[in-house]
C-alpha cells in the first residue's frame, strides 16, 4: 500500500439481513483516498452511499447490518477485524462523521458545549485539564462561526443551520485525520445550505483565528484543501463540484464511475447513468422546456440478477448488458464500469 493512502476500501460488500429478506446494500466497492484528497460520493437515494460510510465508521446496525466481504484499511489497520473497544479509540478521534440530520444528531438534554466536550473527554489522550478542554470547546465553536458564549445553550435554542455548525464542531473537535460528511446540507433550506458550504470551504483557509498554537498547526495541516482527507456524500453534483477533487458515482450498491472532478465534469465519456444525472440538472446557459429525468427505478436490492444493474433503465442497453456484469475500463485516472467501452477498448478510444 502506498504511503500517501490514508483509506483503502477493497471489494467491500455489505448486507442488511432480517427474518424476511436480505438487502444487498453494497456490492464489491473499491477505492482509495490519499492524504490531502477529497472524494465526492454521489448517486440516488438508496445507492448505498450512507451504508458505505457507516461501514467505514463500523456503525452498521448491530442486528441487521453485516460486512460479508472485503477489507477497509485506515492508516495501516483493517477496520472490519477490529474489536468494538479498539474502534472506539478510532471513531470520533481519527475518523469523524457529520450525519445527515442535525436535529437527530444532538442530545436535547445536554448543552452544545457539553456535547463537544464529551468527545474530548472520551479521547483525552493528552491528559487535558477541564480548563484546557473548555478552552478547546470555545476555539472549536469560534472556528465554525458560533460565539463561545452560546456553549451553555441547548440544541432547541439553535436554528437548523446553527445546529449543523454544532455538529460540524463536534466532528472537528478531536482533530480527526479523516472527515466523512453525509449529506450535511440535506435538512437545510437553500440559503442555509449555501452558508454551511461556504463555511466548510472557508475552514480550509481560515488560519487567522485567535487559537492556540496546537490548534493553528492542526488547521494549517488538515483544513487546507491540499492536505485534508474528506469524503463528501451527496446527491447534489453542484456541491461536489465546489468541494471535491475526485468523484465516485454509485448506483445500486456499486461504484460505476470514478475519476477526478475534471474527468467527471469535463470528460468526453461517461457511464449512461452519469449522463442521466447531468441531464436532470437545470442549466442557466441552455433553454429547455423540460429536464430529462432517468426513467424507471433502481432495481430491487433484495434480488441479485445477472448483468448490469442499470440495464433496465439504460437507453443504450445491449444484449450483453442483461447477461454479464461489465468490467471496469480505465483511461488514466478515469474508470467506468460499462459494456459500451468494452466494445471499443479503453475509455476515450
Amino acid at each position: 500500500m502506498k504511503e500517501d493512502v490514508i483509506l483503502a476500501v477493497k471489494d467491500l460488500s455489505v448486507i442488511y439481513q432480517t427474518d424476511l429478506e436480505t438487502v444487498y446494500a453494497v456490492n464489491g466497492v473499491s477505492f482509495t483516498l490519499g492524504r490531502g484528497e477529497s472524494l465526492g460520493l454521489v448517486g440516488e437515494t438508496g445507492a448505498g452511499k450512507t451504508t458505505l460510510a457507516l461501514s467505514i465508521m463500523q456503525l452498521l446496525p448491530e442486528r441487521t447490518g453485516k460486512v460479508t466481504g472485503g477489507e477497509i484499511w485506515f492508516e495501516g489497520e483493517e477496520l472490519t477485524s477490529l474489536s468494538e473497544q479498539k474502534m472506539r479509540t478510532i471513531r470520533g478521534n481519527k475518523v469523524a462523521m457529520i450525519f445527515q440530520d442535525p436535529m437527530t444528531s444532538l442530545n436535547p438534554v445536554l448543552t452544545v458545549g457539553e456535547q463537544i466536550a464529551e468527545a474530548l473527554l472520551v479521547h483525552n489522550e493528552a491528559g487535558w485539564t477541564k480548563e484546557k478542554i473548555d478552552q478547546h470547546v470555545d476555539e472549536t465553536l469560534n472556528m465554525v462561526g458560533i460565539p463561545p458564549a452560546r456553549k451553555h445553550e441547548y440544541p432547541h435554542q439553535f436554528s437548523g443551520g446553527m445546529k449543523q455548525r454544532v455538529v460540524i464542531a463536534m466532528a472537528l473537535s478531536c482533530e480527526p485525520d479523516l472527515l466523512i460528511a453525509d449529506e450535511p446540507t440535506t435538512a437545510l433550506d437553500v440559503t442555509i445550505q449555501a452558508q454551511v458550504l461556504l463555511m466548510i470551504r472557508e475552514l480550509r483557509d481560515r488560519l487567522d483565528l485567535n487559537l492556540d498554537s496546537a490548534m493553528a498547526e492542526w488547521l494549517e495541516k488538515t483544513l487546507r484543501a491540499e492536505s485534508r482527507p474528506l469524503i463528501m456524500i451527496t446527491h447534489d453534483l453542484g456541491i461536489v463540484a465546489q468541494t471535491c477533487d475526485n468523484v465516485a458515482v454509485m448506483y445500486a450498491g456499486e461504484i460505476i464511475e470514478i475519476g477526478t472532478a475534471e474527468d467527471i465534469f469535463n470528460g468526453k465519456n461517461h457511464h449512461p447513468y452519469t449522463e442521466g444525472l447531468f441531464g436532470s440538472i437545470p442549466r442557466l446557459n441552455t433553454r429547455v422546456k423540460r429536464l430529462t429525468p432517468i426513467d424507471g427505478l433502481m432495481p430491487d436490492p433484495t434480488v441479485c440478477e445477472p448483468g448490469c444493474k442499470f440495464a433496465p433503465r439504460c437507453s443504450k442497453c445491449m444484449d450483453i448488458c442483461r447477461e454479464k456484469s461489465p468490467e471496469v475500463h480505465y483511461e488514466g485516472t478515469h474508470a467506468i464500469r460499462c459494456h459500451l467501452f468494452q466494445q471499443t477498448g479503453q475509455i476515450g478510444e
